[in-house]
């Protein structure tokens, strides 16, 4: 997120540095609410916008995701676009890792320690219950996209016989599928969502190209409206999940065309009533805490559901932490050395390796959000996400400067 404190030099916001601190505490903060107070994150959930009976978007998971979203989105200058002609080499070298590799290496890596290497500690048989798909209208006992169609009691968060959920006006039809896929369908769409926030900061870190990361900024918003919906249904119905098309085109609308609109025509209107210079040094100061505190928000909420679980099963946590770290190593040894086997200078090079490396969490949140369910391993394994790109990120940044001196026109 790019902000006054980066732009003078100073790094990391106060927020920003101890993000990871933040992200622990909200866990914990979820955890103790759903553990003593479970009634008050499940009636913020409720407060929704129901199609066909069935929760599909969360209002104030959607307020909090607008906020995470704005922020980022006010920030672009879609003049920069233009003049990404004049860096094709590293233009391009982000777009093919991007959009050509990354979804299809966390694919890999995801299927292999998810569902095979780690099966047996997630456990084979455990199950996730998640959201049908928007518009799916599917009997008890119907199979589709690897999962079952079942009702569910919201209330006592269990599954229950057809008979006792028509007593019961919280019982909704959801897809039971192997508690595995669920995380494996987050880790896609963490893979498919490249970074358009944090990279500002961590380009400025390495000092790197701060006009390559803003253009690819830029850019890869613009691919996300065309490409993240396409790909994330193509790379779910690979994996036999449920393709919910429908909320992903809502959920594209929603948490990236909705902030980009706003994001747009906003900047344009201040800056022309107020100046470029109280835009950048004042409004944009003043957004920097508001993307963090919607973020730890959500993160409470998301981990009141999860807490229980992550009780019983303290490890769950690591075992999506791994090949999400894997994934950003991988992907950053990708682009890094790429850069270096094209010439690029350094100050292009580590921007285009970490634009690949680090992900756009907001959005994959709010997706696996709407897709999913709150309380879904999806949604979990996509927060998991904001935990371990910090820190992993900082040592890159670090790993970048020190060998600085590997490219030739640095």
């Amino acid at each position: 997120m790019e902000n006054q404190q980066t732009s003078n030099g100073k790094g990391l916001s106060f927020f920003e540095r101890y993000l990871s601190i933040w992200v622990i505490a909200s866990i914990l903060a979820g955890i103790i609410l759903g553990k003593f107070a479970p009634q008050f994150a499940k009636y913020l959930d409720s407060i929704a916008i129901n199609v066909g009976g069935a929760p599909i978007v969360s209002i104030p998971i959607a307020i909090c995701l607008f906020f995470m979203m704005y922020p980022i989105m006010v920030k672009i200058d879609f003049a920069e676009v233009l003049k990404a002609g004049k860096s094709i080499k590293p233009v391009g070298l982000t777009l093919v890792i991007n959009w050509l590799i990354k979804p299809f290496t966390m694919y890999a890596i995801s299927v292999f320690f998810l569902g095979t290497l780690f099966l047996t500690f997630i456990g084979p048989d455990a199950v996730d219950y998640v959201k049908m798909p928007l518009g799916l209208k599917l009997e008890v006992g119907a199979q589709h996209g690897g999962g079952t169609v079942v009702m569910y009691d919201t209330i006592n968060q269990k599954e229950v016989s057809q008979d006792i959920a028509a007593e019961n006006v919280d019982g909704v039809k959801m897809l039971r599928v192997p508690l595995w896929k669920s995380y494996f369908a987050g880790c896609i769409l963490l893979g498919i969502a490249p970074c358009t926030a944090m990279v500002l900061v961590w380009g400025y870190l390495a000092k790197g190209s701060g006009g390559h990361t803003l253009v690819m900024v830029a850019i890869n918003s613009l691919f996300m409206l065309l490409l993240y919906g396409p790909l994330g249904g193509f790379l779910l119905k690979m994996g036999a999940l449920p393709v919910p098309w429908e909320a992903l085109v809502l959920s594209i609308g929603i948490y990236v065309a909705l902030p980009l609109a706003a994001g747009y025509f906003s900047r344009k209107w201040i800056i022309a009533v107020k100046g470029e210079i109280w835009f950048k040094e004042k409004f944009l100061h003043f957004l920097t805490p508001v993307t963090i505190l919607a973020l730890l928000i959500t993160l409470v909420l998301l981990f009141s559901f999860k807490g229980e679980m992550i009780l019983s099963n303290p490890l769950t946590i690591l075992w999506i932490a791994i090949p999400l770290t894997i994934q950003t190593l991988f992907i950053f040894a990708i682009g890094y050395v790429a850069a270096r086997v094209m010439k690029l200078s350094y100050e292009d090079a580590a921007p285009s390796a970490m634009i690949g490396a680090s992900n756009h969490f907001e959005v994959a949140i709010a997706t696996a959000t709407m897709l999913f369910g709150l309380s879904s391993g999806a949604a979990l394994a996509t927060v998991v996400g904001v935990l371990i790109e910090v820190p992993l990120m900082l040592v890159l940044v670090k790993f970048c400067l020190k060998t600085k001196g590997c490219f030739a026109n640095d």
